[in-house]
C-alpha cells in the first residue's frame, strides 16, 4: 500500500479555514487522514515537516503553453516541470496556440499530453471563435465533450460585441463561461506601454488603461443583456475592479483574475526599456496596483493565475516596442504571492485561497483543498525562505521573468501529485 506520512507541518487549508500544527497521511492518492497527532502506521513513508507548510498544490486558471506549434517556446513537458517546481498541480491552458484548440481532437492532445506528464493535471480552454480570430464561434458542444473547460481566445480579446454576445450565450447553454482578455483591440492596437508620462519620456507607443475599462463595461453589459458568465483575465487597473466590484453587488455572473506582476510590479519596472517587463496588459501606474492589492483583500478577485507567457531570447531581446509581450510565471507564482503576506496585505489562508480553493470552485474541480477523500495533490514550503529570481537559472525552458533579479521569501520544498512526489528542492 502506498502511503506517505508528513509529520509536524502547519496544515494549511483555505477551503475550510483550517491552519493547524499536525500530520497528513497520504494513502493510495487520495488524503486518508489529517490533524494533531494522527498516529503513524507501521512502513509508512515519513517526511519531516516541521517548520514548514502544507497546502493544496496550486490551481493555475491560466497560462500559455508553446505546444503545439512553438514547441521552441516551451513544452507541454517543460511546462510541467516549471509547474511542479512552483507547487501546481492544476494547469489550465490557453487555446491560442498554433493550430488553436478549436477542434476536439486537439483538446483530447493537449489532455493527453498532460497526463504523460504525470505531475500536473493539465486543463484546455476550448478556443472561443475558431482560429480564436475572433469572428465564427467554435463548436463548444463538441470541444467541452472532448475536455475544454471554458471558452476564450487566449491572449486575444474578443471585440466584436455581437461575437461576444453570442459566445456568452453559447457556453451558458453548456453550463459554461467565457474567459476575456479586457483590451480593446481597437485602442491597444501598435502600443508598448501604458500610456502616460513614462511611456512618453521613453518614446514608446501607448496603450490607454480605458482600452481595459471599455471592454470590462461593455462585456459586464453583455452578461447582463445575455445572463451569460464573464471571467476577465489578468485586470490591472483600478477603475475595471470597480466596475467588476458593482457587477458583483447586483448579482451579475462576473468573475475576474489577476496576475503576480499587476500587484507586485509597477510601470516603473520597464525603465531604460527593460523588455522582460513587457507584458500584456502592460504594467501599470503605482495607483493602480494599490488598487489590484485592495482587491484582493476585499474579494473583488476571485483568483491569482500565473499569466505564463513563455518567449525565447530572440522575442525578448529586441528593442522594446518591438518585443514580444509576456512574461514566464510559473516558478514565481507563489513565491510573489507571498510577498504580500509578508508585506501584510493578505493573511497566508487568503493568499493561499485564491491560489487553491477558489479557482478549483470557479471550475467546478474537486481540488484545492486539505480534506479527507481528496485528491492528494499537494504543495510543501518553507513560508521564510529566501532566494531570488535568476533568468537562465528557472525550471522549465521559459527564462523571460519580469521578476528577474526580484529578493523573494517562500519557496516550494516538495510538490505531490496524487500521493506521488513531483518536485523535491
Amino acid at each position: 500500500m502506498n502511503e506517505t506520512l508528513f509529520l509536524g507541518a502547519r496544515l494549511l487549508d483555505p477551503a475550510s479555514g483550517m491552519d493547524v500544527t499536525g500530520d497528513l497521511l497520504v494513502r493510495e492518492g487520495a488524503i486518508a487522514d489529517l490533524g494533531q497527532a494522527i498516529g503513524s502506521p507501521e512502513g509508512v513513508e515519513t517526511v519531516d515537516a516541521s517548520g514548514l507548510c502544507l497546502a493544496p498544490g496550486l490551481v493555475d486558471l491560466r497560462a500559455a503553453i508553446g505546444e503545439p506549434g512553438a514547441e521552441h517556446r516551451e513544452t507541454i513537458a517543460s511546462a510541467a516541470q516549471a509547474a511542479a517546481a512552483g507547487g501546481i498541480t492544476t494547469l489550465c491552458a490557453l487555446p491560442d496556440t498554433h493550430p488553436a484548440l478549436d477542434d476536439p481532437a486537439l483538446v483530447q492532445f493537449v489532455l493527453r499530453r498532460g497526463e504523460a506528464t504525470g505531475s500536473i493535471t493539465l486543463l484546455p480552454y476550448g478556443a472561443a471563435t475558431k482560429g480564436c480570430a475572433g469572428q465564427e464561434i467554435a463548436e463548444y458542444g463538441l470541444l467541452q465533450q472532448a475536455g475544454a473547460i471554458a471558452f476564450t481566445d487566449g491572449r486575444r480579446a474578443i471585440g466584436s460585441a455581437r461575437t461576444m454576445r453570442l459566445a456568452l450565450s453559447y457556453a451558458r447553454t453548456f453550463g459554461s463561461f467565457v474567459v476575456q482578455h479586457p483590451e480593446d483591440p481597437s485602442l491597444a492596437a501598435g502600443g508598448a506601454a501604458t500610456e502616460g508620462e513614462l511611456a512618453t519620456r521613453l518614446g514608446l507607443p501607448g496603450i490607454p488603461a480605458a482600452a481595459e475599462v471599455i471592454l470590462v463595461a461593455r462585456d459586464i453589459a453583455l452578461a447582463r443583456l445575455t445572463r451569460g458568465q464573464v471571467h476577465f483575465a489578468h485586470v490591472s487597473t483600478a477603475a475595471a475592479l470597480d466596475l467588476i466590484r458593482a457587477a458583483k453587488a447586483e448579482g451579475l455572473a462576473v468573475t475576474c483574475d489577476t496576475a503576480p506582476p499587476y500587484f507586485d510590479l509597477n510601470e516603473t519596472a520597464i525603465g531604460d526599456w527593460r523588455s522582460y517587463a513587457k507584458l500584456s496588459p502592460p504594467l501599470r501606474p503605482e495607483a493602480d496596483r494599490l488598487a489590484v492589492v485592495a482587491a484582493l483583500r476585499d474579494g473583488t478577485i476571485d483568483a491569482i493565475a500565473s499569466d505564463h507567457q513563455p518567449h525565447d531570447a530572440d522575442d525578448k531581446r529586441l528593442p522594446f516596442a518591438q518585443a514580444e509581450a509576456g512574461g514566464a510565471g510559473l516558478a514565481t507564482l507563489l513565491g510573489v504571492t507571498l510577498a504580500r503576506v509578508h508585506g501584510g496585505d493578505l493573511t497566508l489562508l487568503a493568499a493561499l485561497d485564491l491560489l487553491t480553493a477558489r479557482p478549483a470552485r470557479l471550475l467546478g474541480l474537486p481540488v484545492g483543498r486539505l480534506a479527507k477523500g481528496a485528491p492528494a495533490d499537494l504543495v510543501l514550503f518553507a513560508p521564510d525562505r529566501a532566494w531570488q529570481v535568476k533568468a537562465g537559472q528557472l525550471p522549465g525552458k521559459a527564462q523571460n521573468s519580469p521578476f528577474d533579479g526580484r529578493a523573494l521569501e517562500g519557496r516550494v520544498v516538495g510538490t505531490w501529485k496524487v500521493g506521488r512526489r513531483v518536485f523535491g528542492a
